[in-house]
């Protein structure tokens, strides 16, 4: 007795994926929270803006702008975990 020889793969239709949510990405200029508000933390509120007016900059310039936000969002969440 032989064992059953597999057919030609037929691939089915591609996984689906969920939608987005709404409004999304959010436009520039406006926070990702929904009444467009402070974050209540003066240095997150300057690192979004900086992100949010580095949209218009270009690409080369606006790796500057992500990076500082970055460094800057990583020291107020050490801030956060030392408290």
């Amino acid at each position: 007795m032989s064992a059953p020889v597999p057919g030609p793969f037929r691939p089915g239709p591609p996984p689906s994926r969920p939608a987005p949510p709404p409004n999304w990405p959010p436009a520039a200029g406006v926070h990702a929270d929904a009444e467009g508000g402070s974050t209540g933390h003066p240095a997150v509120d300057a690192a979004i803006q900086a992100m949010d007016n580095a949209v218009d900059l270009p690409p080369r310039d606006q790796i500057a702008q992500y990076e500082a936000a970055h460094q800057t969002l990583q020291e107020t969440l050490a801030t956060i975990d030392q408290a």
